[in-house]
């Protein structure tokens, strides 16, 4: 069987309108001592392909990290599986709290140097030396006092949709530009409670252990993060203290945790908590758009780039070749002349 994926999103999306099975979209991580990620890669790819699970999942030296969806048919299936590898057995799998069939529509497992990209080289570091767990009761209870220091692990494109009020967002395109600002900000506070939270919990699990290594002792992080909350909110009938939107990894892009929009459409500010990728395939910049302004710029991000997605697609192709651009957010403080 190849190790890869055969069909392309298209032909991927058809089959599961064809199936007409449910799906179920969930993520779990483990920080685990793993001697041979491609092993476990094949191994993994090999088992779950059958079982049609669709996904993002990455290993390395230091464990898994796994953005996925399977059949719910098929979900104890999964279950069971990974219930065959000592280190996962009983592994929390944190459920979408918003489905959507097509969420991922390709299964890719890539072996990583990290499963979260942290730029940390300090070989005295001690990632398993994390703070205190939070179930949501608890971490109402105490992002409620005053002298705690709440900080989103997120980057600021998610943030942006939805947080908790009061948190400390640092601006940030990545996880590994937030550790040394964060710090920086909070020097003077070591002696408080430092909480922190992100979506389901594996940026908090480095984070708090890298903080409690620079010297902060009184740490604390959400208990799997923005999903496993809401859940634990549900299940006891507690105050939802998370305003917005949760951005979320697949094609779903975010799923809706209280009826506040909190973010406005980058182009024209009006109240819009939806991202879109600009439709221009020479950009594809991620940004926050509301209904009149994708309609007026056929869901691009300016008028240059409607301009592009206008031409043939060979003139498009000549222009694009041997160019490449990395990953682009919108900032409106520094894009809003786009």
């Amino acid at each position: 069987m190849p190790l890869y994926n055969t069909l392309n999103s298209a032909q991927r999306a058809k089959l599961i309108d064809e199936a007409g099975l449910a799906r179920i979209t969930l993520s779990f991580y483990k920080y685990h001592r793993i001697a041979d990620p491609t092993a476990l890669r094949d191994l993994l790819f090999t088992a779950w392909e059958p079982l049609d699970v669709l996904g993002r999942i990455y290993v390395a030296a230091e464990g898994i990290n796994a953005q996925m969806s399977a059949p719910a048919v098929r979900f104890q299936e999964l279950k069971d599986h990974l219930d065959s590898f000592p280190f996962l057995i009983g592994i929390r799998l944190n459920v979408a709290v918003e489905q959507n069939d097509k969420s991922f529509l390709k299964l890719k497992i890539k072996v990583r140097p990290r499963i979260v990209a942290d730029g940390i080289d300090d070989p005295g570091f001690d990632a398993t030396r994390t703070g205190a767990h939070l179930k949501a009761r608890e971490f109402n209870a105490l992002i409620s006092d005053p002298g705690a220091v709440l900080v989103d692990m997120r980057n600021h494109f998610e943030s942006e949709i939805g947080h908790f009020p009061g948190a400390l967002k640092p601006d940030v395109d990545t996880f590994r530009e937030s550790l040394d600002i964060i710090e920086a900000e909070i020097k003077d506070k070591r002696d408080r409670p430092l909480v922190m939270y992100c979506t389901g919990g594996i940026r908090c699990e480095k984070a708090s252990a890298w903080f409690r290594h620079k010297g902060f002792e009184n740490v604390f992080q959400l208990e799997g993060g923005i999903i496993e909350y809401l859940r634990q909110v549900k299940a006891e009938g507690l105050e939802n203290r998370f305003k917005g939107k949760n951005f979320v990894f697949d094609e779903r892009m975010a799923e809706r945790i209280s009826d506040d929009v909190v973010s406005a459409c980058h182009l024209c500010g009006e109240p819009c908590d939806t991202h879109r990728n600009c439709g221009s395939e020479a950009c594809h910049m991620l940004m926050i758009q509301c209904e009149a302004c994708a309609r007026r710029l056929d869901a691009c991000c300016s008028e240059t780039c409607k301009d592009f997605k206008a031409l043939p697609a060979e003139t498009r192709k000549a222009l694009r070749k041997g160019t490449g651009a990395p990953k682009k957010y919108f900032k409106r403080r520094k894009d809003a002349s786009a």
